[in-house]
């Protein structure tokens, strides 16, 4: 059987749903954090922006995507902001379960808020937002790396600790 196929630069198809999802999860979040008070929508754009900054100047910069279009586009975006990094930084990093946490409570911070409002008065809309919300969080964004975008990506092939933690594989 032949080698997967990866890609130079991601078809913006995939970009597009790739993106469609983390937006989704960002703005369900938000529209939930938002019920909490103007200042708490804030810190938490805050926050999403803080971790897409910090994405893309420490991964983003020593990636073999840099300066290119990867599933989620951020590799372009990267080059426009920051100085092109050293590709073999990218190997070296060891990543954690607790080092994604940040990314995780993007998804649990609303979570939680959206419980603690449902408790306080019962809306049907808020139940679901919730309950897309984890969809989203979950399955949506498995979906997204798992057939999306790291299936085709050059750096797994490469070598990515993201993929190495996900797939505990043994060297």
């Amino acid at each position: 059987m032949g080698q997967q196929k990866t890609f130079e630069n991601f078809p913006c198809g995939i970009m597009i749903v790739s993106n469609l999802v983390s937006i989704a999860i960002y703005l369900i979040g938000a529209y939930i954090i938002y019920h909490l008070g103007i200042i708490w929508l804030v810190l938490y754009l805050l926050y999403i922006l803080g971790l897409e900054i910090r994405l893309m100047k420490r991964s983003c910069v020593n990636c073999y995507y840099y300066g290119k279009f990867c599933a989620f586009g951020k590799g372009k975006i990267s080059s426009l902001f920051f100085k092109k990094g050293n590709p073999k930084a990218f190997l070296k990093d060891k990543i954690a379960w607790k080092d994604i946490l940040p990314d995780f409570l993007v998804s649990i911070i609303p979570v939680v808020a959206g419980i603690v409002l449902l408790i306080l008065k019962f809306n049907w809309l808020m139940l679901l937002l919730i309950a897309l919300l984890v969809i989203l969080a979950s399955v949506g964004n498995s979906f997204v790396r798992g057939s999306l975008a790291c299936k085709f990506c050059k750096q797994r092939e490469i070598g990515c600790p993201a993929e190495q933690l996900f797939n505990k594989r043994k060297k």
